[in-house]
C-alpha cells in the first residue's frame, strides 16, 4: 500500500473494518470516452482508505481502497493497484515467479529505498507485456469485484530508477494498463508524476489522483490535462486549507500520513 513519494513514514499494517461487499455508481458522474466507464462524479467529497477499511462517513461519494478489500456500496470506488513496483511482502512471490521482470544489474535489484520495493522492469516492450499480464489480471480483478475504476500507483518510479527506465518506458507501460482497464469496464486515474501529466489523456487515463499537490505547487499541471477531474489527498493541515480556497471545484482531503482507518489513534479525515 503506497502512500505519498516524499515522506518517510512507514505504513502500520492495519485491519479491515466495516466493508461493504457490492458497489454501485452515485450521483450523476461524467463520462469517459468509453460507453461503460464512469468518472468519478467531479467536487465530491471523498476517502482515502488505503490504511484500511471502514464505513466511509455519510458524506462520502467516492472511496479508493486498496484492490485487496471489498468496494463501499452504494459509492464510487477506486481500486489501488501498485502497478510499477513490489508490494515489499509480496517480492519473495515474484522472485519465484518472475525473476526477470524485477529492475536490477548485476550489483542487484533496483529498489525505492522509502518504501523497501523493488521496481519492475519496464524496459523492454516484451517484458511491458508480460507484466501487464499480471496487473492487467489484478485490474480485471478490481472489476469483477465491483469496483469503478483503478488508480496504478508509481507511474514516477522511472524517476528512482537510476537511470535503467525512463518516461517512455513509463507511458508506454500506462498504454497498456489503461488499455486493460477499459477492456474491462474500469475508467483509470494518473497517479501523481506531474512530468507525464501533459501526455496523461493521450496514455488513456480518464482522470487524476494527485498526493499534496498544494503541498508542493502542483496541482494547475494535473488540472490543465483534466479539468476538475482531480483527486487530491493532502496530509497536512494548512495545505488542505489552501487547496480547499485555491480549487474549490476540486475533491480535497485532509488524511492522516499513515492513513489510519476510523477508531484508530492518530486518524485524521476533513473534506471539501
Amino acid at each position: 500500500m503506497r502512500r505519498t513519494r516524499r515522506a518517510l513514514a512507514v505504513l502500520a499494517a492495519v485491519a479491515v473494518v466495516g466493508v461493504a461487499a457490492c458497489t454501485t455508481s452515485v450521483g450523476t458522474p461524467s463520462r469517459g470516452p468509453g460507453p461503460d466507464r464512469a468518472l468519478p462524479p467531479t467536487n465530491a467529497p471523498f476517502d482515502y482508505q488505503l490504511g484500511g477499511a471502514y464505513a466511509p462517513h455519510p458524506e462520502t461519494e467516492v472511496v479508493v481502497r486498496d484492490r485487496e478489500a471489498e468496494p463501499a456500496a452504494g459509492l464510487y470506488n477506486i481500486c489501488y493497484v501498485n502497478a510499477f513496483q513490489t508490494q515489499e511482502h509480496e517480492l519473495a512471490r515474484w522472485e519465484d515467479d518472475h525473476p526477470e521482470l524485477l529492475l536490477g544489474d548485476d550489483d542487484g535489484y533496483v529498489v525505492d529505498g522509502a518504501w523497501n520495493e523493488v521496481l519492475l522492469d519496464i524496459s523492454s516492450a516484451r517484458k511491458r507485456a508480460a507484466l501487464a499480464d499480471v496487473v492487467g489480471a489484478w485490474i480485471e480483478g478490481c472489476a469483477a469485484d465491483g469496483f469503478d475504476a483503478v488508480e496504478p500507483d508509481n507511474l514516477d518510479s522511472y524517476t528512482r530508477s537510476e537511470g535503467l527506465l525512463d518516461a517512455d518506458d513509463a507511458a508506454a507501460f500506462a498504454r497498456l494498463l489503461t488499455g486493460r482497464a477499459h477492456a474491462a469496464g474500469l475508467a483509470i486515474a494518473q497517479k501523481n508524476d506531474t512530468g507525464l501529466a501533459p501526455r496523461g489523456p493521450s496514455l488513456g487515463f480518464d482522470f487524476a489522483v494527485a498526493e499534496e499537490c498544494n503541498r508542493w505547487s502542483e496541482c494547475d499541471a494535473y488540472t490543465d490535462a483534466y479539468g476538475d477531474a482531480v483527486l487530491v489527498i493532502e496530509y497536512r493541515a494548512a495545505d488542505f486549507a489552501t487547496g480547499c480556497a485555491d480549487w474549490p471545484d476540486l475533491s480535497i482531503v485532509h488524511r492522516d500520513l499513515d492513513v489510519r482507518p476510523l477508531g484508530s489513534r492518530g486518524y485524521v479525515h476533513d473534506a471539501c
